[in-house]
């Protein structure tokens, strides 16, 4: 995956607020719909409010209230999709990030971020002020842990950027993460106990592999890794503009749904896939650069038209502006159904829903 600034509760050079939800194992769609709304509503009744307006359930479930930074853990709640089940940090306590220098991949100093994601427990990791993090090697991170931009704004740029791998219930949210380079053929330091040698990365903004409950796009790792064939993803309410060439997302194997995002920038594809994903486009607005050899949305990667017409690919509800087009393939109502996490609303109300994407711009006591 290519660099992107990333408000991940899934990762981002213009600043998106993406949503990357995954989930390892399948469930009934039907059900994960129910239970978005059953909660959205319940927390609209509690704080005395509709909707904030946006359309973007994830906004609305928090970011009306003028105390957010006293109950930041309210976030946890609000995620959507296949990954709604991701709870981060939140049964743990606050850490503060102090130190935005000082970055030692095998002995972490205290009041870093590296020094945060590593540790055993639980935890919900805050920022002291705004700063730029500039890493040695990759932040290798543990399980159940919240990375929260709230309150300043925070850049990891210019260094290696986050590896997710084998851990569970990760959220990344209101953070920037761009200029992404290479790390690796170096010893980093994933827990308190253990350090190991990790090998060359490609330079992406996140890396997941073998991961459950993140909500945070090369998005499978690998053609020849079949395990991703369980993978559920759900890419929601995100702006893709300027600068980004392509995967927005790049599927391999899985289940993606891609609902009500704005595409309005791409030089050669937005969605790519191979080794048979099964996406479902839903709601989406797609705005094709000027240039005539590149009006496609989609790309059937490292496959003849023999073998890719037969994946399942669909557009529903998708607006095509300036000549873009969306290239079907496949058949299967069933496999749809899995790829399928929550219903999509018109494309007609995309700039709406996605008109605050990116790192906010939040202060402690007035709204978001």
């Amino acid at each position: 995956m290519s660099s992107l600034p990333f408000s991940f509760i899934f990762l981002c050079l213009l600043s998106t607020q993406c949503l990357l939800v995954c989930s390892s194992t399948l469930q009934d769609p039907e059900i994960v719909v129910e239970d978005v709304h059953s909660i959205n509503n319940a927390s609209r009744r509690q704080l005395g409010y509709l909707s904030c307006a946006t359309g973007n359930p994830i906004d609305d479930c928090w970011r009306c209230q003028h105390d957010w930074e006293q109950n930041r853990y309210r976030l946890a709640d609000c995620a959507i999709g296949f990954g709604k089940n991701a709870i981060g940090g939140k049964n743990g306590k606050i850490y503060v990030v102090t130190d935005s220098g000082n970055d030692d991949p095998v002995n972490p100093k205290p009041g870093t971020l590296r020094h945060a994601v590593i540790q055993d427990e639980p935890l919900w990791i805050i920022f002291k002020r705004d700063m730029v993090i500039k890493l040695k090697q990759e932040l290798v991170m543990n399980s159940f842990k919240t990375i929260d931009g709230r309150g300043a704004s925070v850049h990891i740029a210019n260094g290696p950027c986050i590896k997710i791998h084998y851990v569970t219930n990760i959220i990344i949210h209101g953070i920037h993460i761009h200029d992404c380079k290479q790390g690796g053929n170096a010893d980093i330091r994933d827990s308190p106990h253990h350090s190991g040698w990790w090998t060359v990365s490609d330079g992406d903004a996140v890396s997941i592999l073998g991961g459950s409950h993140i909500w945070v796009m090369l998005l499978g790792h690998s053609d020849s890794y079949t395990q991703d064939k369980n993978m559920q993803v759900t890419i929601a309410f995100n702006h893709f503009g300027e600068g980004l060439i392509q995967r927005m997302p790049r599927c391999s194997h899985g289940y993606f749904h891609v609902v009500n995002n704005d595409y309005t920038h791409w030089e050669m594809y937005a969605i790519g896939g191979s080794a048979a994903p099964t996406i479902n486009s839903q709601g989406n607005r797609f705005l094709a650069p000027n240039l005539r050899s590149n009006k496609e949305v989609t790309k059937h990667e490292d496959a003849g038209e023999g073998e890719w017409r037969h994946w399942n690919w669909r557009s529903e509800g998708d607006l095509m502006l300036n000549g873009a087009y969306f290239r079907e393939s496949g058949a299967s109502s069933h496999s749809f159904a899995r790829a399928s996490s929550l219903n999509a609303r018109p494309s007609s109300l995309v700039a709406s829903m996605t008109t605050s994407s990116g790192a906010l711009n939040c202060r402690k006591g007035s709204h978001c």
